[in-house]
């Protein structure tokens, strides 16, 4: 399984905007440049993040972007299921996709399924603030 780059992306402008200075403000250009990733990805990207209220920007001059709540109410694993729309490891987990003629009869789903509710379940445990209790150092690395 893999995560979409979309998703990779919001959760390090989400993690940027949490290592900074409280209230401080980021701005996209300064994300950019951070992690490579272009403005028009990132603008998109932040779009989504503010509609669903978890980032705020600031309009104007000295304008920015910074997270909407505390990142200790930012749960991870909402993050994911948001910004991600198929979970369909195989065939089988859509059903008006499967054609597999052994479904019926196969463990592979119910294996793979258990595992995606594990994997659920762990990034429901994490927030944001837990993926930036090394502030320091990763302000460090991001040059902010």
């Amino acid at each position: 399984m893999q995560l979409k780059k979309y998703t990779d992306y919001a959760l390090r402008v989400l993690i940027f905007c949490a290592a900074k200075e409280e209230d401080e403000l980021s701005s996209i250009k300064e994300i950019s440049q951070t992690f490579h990733i272009s403005d028009h990805h990132l603008r998109k990207i932040v779009y989504e993040l503010n509609k669903i209220e978890l980032l705020e920007t600031v309009r104007g001059r000295n304008g920015g972007i910074r997270l909407a709540k505390p990142a200790n109410e930012i749960n991870v694993g909402t993050v994911v299921r948001y910004m991600e729309n198929d979970f369909a490891l195989l065939e089988c987990f859509d059903k008006g996709a499967d054609h597999c003629v052994i479904s019926p009869a196969c463990k592979l789903k119910h294996t793979l399924h258990q595992a995606m509710r594990a994997f659920w379940e762990v990034l429901q445990e994490y927030t944001i603030e837990d993926l930036v209790v090394n502030d320091n150092e990763l302000r460090q690395l991001m040059d902010i």
